[in-house]
């Protein structure tokens, strides 16, 4: 009986120590989403960049705990319901031959990036970090892979300049990438190939596919999806080799993260099509939600004066990803392989 009448009281201690500061991360995304629909901003850069200005808010003691609550725990919960999205449907649509390529892209740029950055002088969970996002999808990717990295003096700092490069970077690439298409020659259906294939972003490939042509819209919408489907391997094997190289008496990442279980039930039951139609569409709006609080959390957890630390290289290096993954998925399209 006294198990019984505690639990509530410690579900409202603890909704009452979260509250105020996920709240406050909620009515920043809610800020960055009315700016993303009148305006045309990119929502996640909005999230991030509106939060920054907050960072006091996220060391005071009534609404610390909540906002990082928001950046982690939310997190989790909108990369899971990603699995909502994807369905083996997809891959037979776009064929395995492709789905491979794009397999082999996404493992060969973050191998590089990780490479690349011990070049510069990072480490490898800057590498593993950056090349996810860009190679994966952008800020939720990078939202991910941080919450199964080692935590260290710079993480927080090291995913706020992720997320905004990498938005940023995608951007710009919603932009371009759809005239380097056309200057190439690729058809309605390469080009659907080729944007879904690199770009970032969910919302920016949308953007750049239609603005071509609506078969060129549908096209890269499931490749990026297929892309989204990959971020849970990656975060499980990268959870993995951490979990190895992790020093014998230190906290050992978990063997397979909770929320990546998740994303893959879902995703199963998606493609068995168990999942009826009427909650696809408010779950993939939830995810969303949540994603993009949890971008504005992360902006209120960091320090403007320490994000000016990462410095030109890095932007570099992101700059060197971007394009080296954009010439990895040309080739094969090129040389008529797809």
């Amino acid at each position: 009986m006294t198990t019984a009448l505690s639990d509530p009281r410690r579900l409202i201690d603890r909704a009452r120590l979260l509250g105020p500061g996920a709240a406050l991360a909620v009515i920043v995304a809610m800020a960055a989403q009315f700016l993303s629909n009148h305006y045309g901003a990119p929502v996640m850069l909005m999230a991030i960049l509106l939060g920054i200005p907050f960072h006091f808010l996220s060391e005071h003691e009534t609404t610390g705990p909540g906002i990082a609550f928001a950046a982690k725990g939310l997190l989790r919960i909108g990369v899971a319901l990603l699995g909502l999205r994807v369905s083996l449907d997809m891959v037979r649509q776009i064929g395995w031959g492709f789905v491979l390529i794009i397999a082999g892209c996404i493992a060969v740029t973050i191998l590089a990036s990780i490479l690349l950055a011990r070049l510069m002088g990072r480490d490898k969970a800057f590498g593993f970090l950056t090349g996810g996002s860009v190679a994966i999808c952008g800020a939720s990717a990078a939202m991910a892979i941080s919450s199964v990295l080692p935590q260290r003096e710079t993480s927080e700092r090291d995913l706020s300049f992720t997320v905004i490069s990498v938005t940023a970077f995608s951007t710009v690439a919603m932009i371009v990438y759809p005239i380097i298409a056309q200057s190439l020659g690729l058809d309605q259906h390469l080009t659907g190939l080729f944007l879904g294939g690199t770009i970032h972003d969910v919302a920016q490939v949308v953007g750049a596919g239609y603005s071509v042509s609506d078969e060129t819209g549908d096209i890269a919408t499931v490749v990026k999806l297929i892309r989204v489907t990959l971020l849970a391997p990656v975060v499980l094997i990268g959870a993995l080799v951490l979990r190895r190289n992790a020093d014998v008496g230190g906290k050992r990442p978990p063997l397979l993260p909770g929320f990546v279980a998740i994303f893959l039930v879902l995703a199963a039951l998606n493609s068995f099509h168990v999942v009826p139609g009427f909650v696809l569409e408010p779950a993939s709006t939830l995810s969303r939600a949540l994603l993009v609080t949890a971008v504005a959390a992360v902006g209120m957890k960091t320090s403007l004066a320490r994000l000016t630390d990462v410095g030109g290289p890095a932007i570099l290096m992101m700059a060197v990803q971007t394009i080296g993954l954009a010439i990895l998925v040309l080739i094969p399209l090129l040389m008529g392989l797809v």
